[in-house]
């Protein structure tokens, strides 16, 4: 049964310390929060030889509002513009990201 984690989490989602791992075999970025008990991923797919779909960002409950998936959104991106890609952005979360975000190089990326 998993646990909630408590109210009064310390957590800062601003630390620069947050560590995004990239789970390139499972196609997901993952953020270990409260040690490696919880955890924020984003994930995305292979839907051509150098196109992904970035899917779904999630956060638990208990750590949304923080800013965490900014820097998974941000991970993803990075991801898509280094590795040259193409990107279909159906996470509704990453759509948003990129609109308060408007690097040049992620809409060289976008499948608009």
């Amino acid at each position: 049964m998993a646990q909630a984690a408590p109210a009064n989490n310390a957590f800062d989602a601003g630390n620069s310390q947050m560590q995004v791992e990239h789970d390139r075999k499972r196609r997901q970025f993952v953020i270990r929060l409260n040690g490696s008990h919880d955890r924020a991923v984003l994930l995305y797919e292979y839907v051509g030889k150098k196109t992904v779909d970035l899917q779904h960002t999630e956060v638990p409950d208990a750590y949304r509002g923080r800013g965490i998936a900014k820097h998974l959104a941000k991970a993803a991106m990075d991801f898509v513009v280094e590795e040259d890609l193409k990107a279909h952005l159906t996470c509704w979360y990453i759509q948003k990201y990129v609109k308060e975000n408007p690097q040049p190089q992620y809409f060289e990326h976008i499948y608009q």
